[in-house]
């Protein structure tokens, strides 16, 4: 695990515990644009800030024409909340069920957002299944993150196959912390995740950019 990474955790966990997960949850958003500048100022380096991975998000939706967000890992919701005037429909996706009744209370008056609760390997193929229009997945449940050898790539794979076999043609799907995919347990390295998806779905293109995963269909695919 980076330093910095290690740093950022420490941190949160105790910030978390000394004011509570509900008080956390609100000022932690305040940080991201000084975290944003911050990043900047030291010139760009692998670990993306927060808000350029919003920034992301919703030039990916743009540029792909995508009004529905499927997200893993709703955490605090800081995802979801500023993604509201980017989609129309918003699925978020939590394990933990105090993190996912916080996010239920904050987003309780938009129709338009649905916080699941569960474990993402079964509720990606979940919703999945029901979507009838393509849509952008920000994949950000841990699956490395910043403990490598603890993380469940089974999962990963799993809800990657449910994305990319749909029958609906056009899913996009981003995920963060390419930089933590280092092969640790017999894993893949980043580089080794990124050719699986292009040797199993090869109308799919895989790349790294600022530490992010981005899986699109290649032009070719998209044209036929």
């Amino acid at each position: 695990m980076a330093t910095e990474d290690c740093y950022n955790l420490a941190m949160s966990k105790l910030l978390r515990r000394m004011v509570g997960e509900a008080q956390y949850s609100k000022f932690k958003p305040l940080g991201h644009r000084f975290d944003y500048l911050w990043w900047i100022a030291r010139g760009k380096p692998v670990r993306s800030p927060h808000l350029l991975k919003q920034m992301t998000v919703a030039e990916y939706g743009r540029r792909y024409g995508l009004r529905t967000l499927v997200e893993t890992g709703t955490y605090y919701g800081e995802m979801v909340a500023p993604m509201r005037k980017h989609f129309d429909r918003i699925y978020s996706i939590e394990l933990d069920p105090q993190l996912a009744e916080i996010s239920r209370q904050r987003f309780a008056g938009d129709p338009s957002i649905t916080v699941l609760e569960g474990d993402s390997q079964v509720l990606v193929p979940k919703v999945v299944a029901e979507l009838t229009a393509p849509a952008l997945f920000w994949l950000d449940a841990g699956y490395y993150g910043v403990h490598p050898a603890h993380g469940d790539l089974s999962r990963l794979l799993t809800e990657l196959r449910a994305i990319l076999s749909s029958p609906v043609a056009g899913h996009v799907a981003l995920m963060d912390d390419a930089r933590c995919f280092i092969g640790a347990e017999n894993k893949f390295t980043a580089a080794q995740l990124v050719a699986w998806i292009e040797k199993e779905f090869p109308d799919r293109k895989a790349e790294i950019v600022r530490d992010i995963f981005r899986v699109t269909r290649r032009e070719s695919a998209a044209g036929a």
